[in-house]
């Protein structure tokens, strides 16, 4: 089993014939994702890498029975195509442009609300179910078939941990990159509502950092309930100047939000088993797990 997609996933791409969509949907056809469409406006009835294409979602979802969507639009466009994925009831709506104004952002969380859909992103890496289905930037070559659920708020992280975690035979049931912008769709706390329910997840790693709440909500949904299956924790930026914009717009330690080791402080409170650094989360779901 796996979270959010798998091998039933079908997968259309917003913005597919620009360079961005073309190379990304290009990885995802090789390495097995079912990609079924693109969408392009002034380019429906034209073809892609030998996929239709589309004016909109609608017709595309009508056409193909997409139920996933790949959001490769540059960012002044990018809350259109989120918001006309989710008004066409794509399930699972992955977002990897950066720089999405934060005042766009808010029109899209106002879509998603009575919605079904699932947003990852935007500024994501996207999500992986190892041998399954891949939608956004994360490589695969580390990535293995198992049992580790990990939801990250940062890529270069996620690709050692996941690297470390299959050199270790642990390999993942879905890898979630949640992004680094500070309005944004899945959190922890509905990656680890999703790995609580799946139960090929026999454990949980979640890769945190300075700035933002998605930590401090991880303890409070943790502390709630009878999580039952370990969760190990990172968090980085120990060292990191208060103040500072470390990367992106998530990381800012300003206005009142908790230093990592605050964060720490919570999260072990609430029953995660906190690693000291990247090369240390491997013993540490090992030790969880025996």
């Amino acid at each position: 089993m796996a979270i959010l997609v798998d091998e039933n996933t079908r997968l259309l791409v917003q913005g597919m014939t620009g360079r961005a969509g073309t190379f990304y949907t290009d990885q995802a056809m090789r390495y097995g994702t079912n990609c079924v469409a693109g969408v392009r406006p002034g380019r429906g009835g034209t073809s892609h890498l030998g996929l239709p294409v589309f004016h909109t979602c609608a017709e595309a979802v009508k056409e193909t029975q997409a139920n996933a969507s790949l959001v490769t639009v540059p960012a002044p466009k990018a809350a259109e195509a989120m918001i006309e994925a989710i008004e066409a009831e794509i399930g699972v709506v992955v977002c990897i442009t950066e720089r999405v104004p934060q005042h766009d952002m808010r029109r899209v969380k106002d879509a998603l609300k009575g919605s079904d859909a699932v947003l990852i992103g935007p500024n994501s890496q996207g999500i992986l179910t190892p041998g399954q289905c891949k939608i956004g930037v994360m490589p695969t070559v580390d990535a293995k078939p198992g049992q580790i659920g990990i939801a990250s708020r940062s890529a270069s992280l996620t690709s050692e941990v996941l690297a470390n975690c299959s050199a270790a035979n642990l390999g993942q049931s879905t890898t979630v990159g949640v992004g680094g912008d500070v309005l944004h769709g899945i959190g922890f706390v509905g990656c680890l509502e999703r790995f609580r329910e799946d139960d090929d997840t026999k454990a949980v790693v979640l890769i945190g950092e300075m700035g933002g709440r998605e930590e401090e909500l991880a303890a409070e949904y943790l502390s709630s309930v009878d999580y039952g299956k370990p969760v190990v924790g990172l968090v980085v930026g120990r060292h990191a100047p208060v103040g500072r914009r470390m990367g992106h717009a998530g990381t800012l330690s300003v206005f009142g939000n908790l230093s990592a080791d605050e964060k720490i402080s919570l999260l072990r409170d609430a029953g995660v088993v906190i690693a000291k650094d990247a090369g240390d989360v491997v013993d540490t779901v090992t030790s969880c797990l025996s």
